[in-house]
């Protein structure tokens, strides 16, 4: 768990977490609600593009690349990076490391330690 400073500043900050494996969304959401996030938890790309058209406030998304659905979650940090460039977007894999992921975000190769993920999301939000 983070600091307890870190966890204040952290209450207004919301976190969408992509990735159609309920166990891996639910133990990273857990942890960034236990650090002071608010999580919204979303099982592919198509529902996290519903909910971020619902004009909804994000401040970072978490997404794995490997979905079912029209758009992957690859096709999800383009589509978010080309409408706010200043998102911070971490992108997750454990089959491909995407080329030029760089001018995405970060990316973070699964299997990941969930306080490791936890960190990178506030050191991505700027704490």
């Amino acid at each position: 768990m983070v600091s307890l400073e870190r966890e204040y500043d952290a209450r207004s900050k919301c976190v969408l977490v992509v990735d159609d494996e309920p166990l891996i969304r639910l133990f990273l959401a857990q942890e960034l609600r236990e650090s002071g996030l608010i999580v919204v938890e979303a099982g592919s790309a198509d529902e996290a593009l519903m909910y971020i058209r619902s004009a909804a406030q994000i401040d970072l998304v978490f997404t794995d690349i490997q979905m079912p659905g029209n758009i992957d979650g690859l096709g999800l940090a383009q589509s978010l990076k080309a409408n706010n460039p200043y998102l911070p977007i971490i992108i997750t894999s454990g089959m491909v490391t995407p080329v030029g992921f760089e001018e995405i975000g970060a990316f973070l190769p699964k299997p990941y330690d969930i306080i490791e993920a936890a960190d990178l999301v506030f050191r991505s939000l700027g704490f």
